[in-house]
């Protein structure tokens, strides 16, 4: 049965469906997914369409009313919003090391099924509980672009339109076509960031160089390595990213050049995956078609000798890729070593997107490119845009990865777009 709770802006109904893990074989275990739809107040009983919200990730539970995301309000003016936790995040059934299958080839085939394509027919699943017939709109955020193209590939006939942001991808690159992009993006965004902050780049190589040579301990006692140190870039795609690393590193150290407990805890925060494993682990899968991703970003990394931490010139932050010594440095991670390791090695994985059925497109669908974002490649968004039927795309430079979260006017341009209004 479901439950309705208010709190101040937002009346909130609780929803769970049983789907199977394996969509193509439905009478066979199922998982729970769980989900949030939320109203304005005073309109509980107006018959407004639906907006399916996907999540960036993968692995990310969907956002909270009250989290501060710019676009809920603008939504709910039109919208009954539908927060979806995808499979595996939040309050549907968790994947985790704690919950997963302790056998890793159990595991592995377990979250198999944890992809754009599970994650869309579990949305048309709960469409059919919650609209019956009646298609609904969906707004995709980074990973939920991808999920969209994919939604849009499989099942158009659930959409009645289609907002996405930072989040069209390639309908055909590798995971190594995808890095080989995405490295010298993250060397940009290191060189601004360093232009911003000139100081902070001998306090990046002091941290790395004691990183190097000595033992300080992360707050749950795993030891803080200098190439871990480095994933901090990760950071650099929001808005307020830069910011955020330099208050970090400007406390980093003690009067005796020992590193200090505030950045440690801080630096804990950032870098552990406790919150989100299905990031770490399905991070490669998400671009597998047909081929192993064999540890991409890992693989490609070597043909960017600037990202060497040991080299002793000036300290490069990497961006949004997983390693695969992450598993061993990374409590969260390391039951989920030999799990990661053989969806690394598989190689059937079905196609994400329809070439043909996405050229034949008819929902109306509009896409916000961001021109310098870090995680989605800007050359490949454009094609995509270019590939996908009656498309509408908005390139702008004013944002970063975050604009749909960072302002509600991202939203509310999107929304004019479909309608024909800009």
């Amino acid at each position: 049965m479901a439950v309705t709770f208010r709190r101040p802006g937002y009346v909130c109904t609780d929803h769970f469906i049983d789907v199977p893990l394996d969509h193509g074989d439905p009478a066979g275990p199922t998982i729970e997914v769980y989900a949030r739809e939320v109203v304005a107040p005073g309109r509980e009983h107006d018959d407004l369409p639906r907006l399916l919200f996907l999540q960036g990730g993968p692995g990310h539970r969907a956002a909270r009313p009250g989290d501060g995301v710019a676009w809920l309000d603008r939504a709910l003016r039109d919208y009954r919003v539908v927060l979806l936790d995808q499979r595996g995040t939040g309050r549907s059934t968790p994947a985790t090391r704690q919950t997963l299958p302790e056998d890793p080839a159990e595991a592995a085939a377990h979250l198999a099924h944890f992809r754009a394509d599970s994650i869309v027919r579990d949305a048309e699943l709960l469409r059919a509980r919650l609209s019956g017939d009646r298609p609904w709109s969906v707004l995709g955020q980074s990973f939920g672009g991808f999920c969209t193209v994919t939604y849009l590939s499989l099942a158009p006939e659930g959409l009645r339109e289609a907002f996405i942001t930072g989040g069209l991808p390639s309908l055909t690159a590798t995971a190594d076509d995808v890095y080989r992009a995405a490295y010298p993006r993250v060397l940009a965004a290191n060189d601004r960031y360093f232009a911003r902050y000139p100081a902070d780049a001998d306090l990046a190589r002091r941290v790395a160089d004691r990183l190097a040579a000595h033992d300080e301990r992360l707050p749950g006692g795993d030891r803080l390595t200098a190439r871990r140190f480095q994933t901090l870039g990760a950071l650099f795609g929001s808005s307020a990213s830069f910011d955020a690393l330099h208050y970090l590193l400007e406390e980093a150290f003690l009067p005796s050049g020992a590193l200090s407990d505030a950045f440690l805890r801080r630096a804990d925060a950032a870098l552990s995956y406790a919150t989100q494993p299905l990031y770490a682990v399905l991070h490669e899968p998400i671009y597998a078609q047909g081929a192993a991703t064999r540890w991409a970003a890992e693989r490609v990394r070597a043909e960017f000798p600037a990202f060497d931490a040991d080299a002793g010139g000036p300290l490069r932050f990497t961006g949004e890729m997983i390693y695969p010594w992450l598993f061993d440095e990374d409590p969260a991670l390391r039951p989920l070593r030999d799990c990661a390791d053989l969806l690394a090695a598989r190689d059937a994985w079905p196609a994400l997107y329809d070439a043909d059925r996405l050229a034949a497109n008819t929902v109306p669908v509009a896409a916000a490119i961001y021109y310098d974002d870090l995680y989605v490649d800007r050359d490949d968004s454009v094609e995509t845009a270019r590939a996908i039927r009656g498309l509408r795309p908005w390139i702008t430079s004013e944002y970063a990865h975050n604009g749909l979260s960072a302002d509600a006017r991202v939203l509310d341009r999107l929304i004019a777009t479909v309608r024909g209004e800009v």
